[in-house]
């Protein structure tokens, strides 16, 4: 959705890509002895595109910088910038990480986590602040 709405406000329909992070991580090893890595896909070079990466919500920037350090296994881009649907604020930030493109900013305690909800997933758009399981 988001690349076809680009395409009707520029007029080009920018490149679309996929990546996995989960080898990337800092914290792969605890998610379980054999964790479940996804497709990337990226048909088209990085080298000297500016690339936008997208994610849903950003919190420690920890999730940010796997996917930086993954990127630069396909390449080398001219300029990353970022997209969040949802930002939980500089406050719970780890990392040196800000977005450029911003949904919506929603201050949360550690208690709670957002999750972002939206219609190719089968429900209506919204962002949900819900209370962490016990098992989070």
């Amino acid at each position: 959705r988001l690349q076809k709405r680009i395409a009707s406000l520029t007029a080009t329909v920018p490149l679309l890509g996929i990546l996995d992070i989960t080898l990337y991580r800092d914290d792969w090893t605890r998610i379980g002895p054999t964790p479940v890595v996804e497709k990337t896909e990226l048909p088209f070079s990085l080298n000297e595109k500016l690339v936008v990466l997208v994610d849903d919500v950003l919190f420690t920037g920890r999730t940010v910088r796997a996917a930086m350090d993954a990127l630069m296994d396909f390449g080398r881009p001219r300029k990353i910038e970022l997209a969040i649907l949802a930002d939980r604020g500089e406050d719970v930030r780890e990392l040196p990480i800000a977005p450029n493109y911003v949904g919506g900013v929603w201050n949360t305690s550690l208690k709670e986590t957002i999750n972002v909800y939206l219609k190719e997933q089968g429900f209506d758009d919204h962002v949900a602040i819900e209370k962490k399981s016990l098992r989070d």
